[in-house]
């Protein structure tokens, strides 16, 4: 492969669907822009079974199928899309140098929209099933399971907060936590209520061993350790809420600044804590990891971007 000696305008690491939008506006705008993407074109969305929750799709859409619509819609501006690992980042003040396992690449600024992933439990059966009956996302998917059966997997604020939000939807849910239940107070009192009506059921000293699909198709049960003994639990479907990964080993060293959890900090202008170098989506930090607030954050970054350029 040529080496690519060009100082583009703007190099966005990620193309999930806040890139994908940042790139529509930055290209319908003549800005010349590369997007790098080590994964799956359209990011987690791309491999959500169904999307119910973003706007102008009646009846919702196959991830992938947004994902497709997303990529054809930037690269009919004029979007580069190219694969590659990003494995660093260097501040060159007028430019930042990005280095990638296919060379390096120059830009005047940067977007990272690298997203985050969710933590798995790594169990059997769990990479088997996803989208078919192994979830990570209550608000994508929990509507599939009306009148049905659910375990949730997790102790945390996330956990309890997801598992409140399926009971809307399920006739009862299990809550297996491995050691106890670390949400907030209250968080835990709302717990409570749900536990007294009979819609969760709270298993504490529980570590989930395999996730099972008796007809190798569709989950039906889910096998556990509870307090040193094995025991399984009939269900529908399994939503883990362990917490988030996000994807930002490659800033270490490059004065990007993150917050406690690794996610990446911003000021207002979604500028990282390194001139010229933008964030949005998932992989920033106070996100709210929806396909639709992604998407407006990277019209809103592109907008910002440009400023920036036209002022250096």
């Amino acid at each position: 492969m040529e080496p690519d000696i060009k100082l583009h305008d703007v190099i966005m690491i990620g193309a999930g669907p806040s890139a994908l939008a940042a790139a529509v506006y930055t290209t319908r705008e003549e800005i010349d822009t590369v997007l790098v993407e080590k994964g799956v074109i359209g990011g987690l969305a791309a491999i959500t079974d169904w999307v119910d929750n973003y706007p102008g799709f009646t009846n919702g859409i196959e991830g992938m199928k947004l994902a497709e619509q997303l990529q054809g819609q930037a690269e009919r501006f004029g979007a580069d899309i190219r694969y590659g690992e990003v494995t660093g980042l260097t501040d060159k003040g007028d430019h930042k140098i990005i280095q990638t396992t296919d060379g390096e690449l120059k830009a005047k600024a940067v977007l990272i929209a690298t997203g985050s992933d969710y933590k798995k439990i790594g169990v059997p059966g769990e990479a088997e099933y996803y989208g078919r009956g192994v979830h990570y996302c209550a608000t994508c998917d929990g509507a599939f399971y009306r009148e049905k059966r659910l375990v949730v997997v997790g102790g945390g604020n996330s956990a309890v907060q997801e598992a409140i939000f399926l009971t809307r939807f399920t006739t009862h849910i299990d809550l297996l936590v491995r050691s106890t239940i670390k949400a907030s107070e209250v968080l835990q009192r709302d717990l409570e209520k749900f536990v007294k009506e009979g819609k969760i059921t709270v298993h504490l000293d529980t570590t989930p061993l395999e996730i099972i699909a008796s007809d190798g198709k569709n989950v039906d049960s889910v096998k556990a350790s509870k307090a040193g003994e094995q025991v399984e639990y009939k269900v529908d479907g399994v939503f883990v809420f362990v917490g988030l990964l996000p994807n930002t080993g490659f800033l270490k060293n490059t004065g990007v600044a993150l917050d406690d959890q690794g996610f990446i900090k911003s000021d207002s202008a979604l500028q990282t804590t390194v001139r010229g170098v933008f964030v949005s989506g998932d992989v920033r930090s106070g996100a709210t990891m929806q396909i639709a607030s992604a998407v407006g954050e990277g019209a809103t970054v592109a907008l910002k971007m440009r400023e920036f350029l036209e002022a250096h």
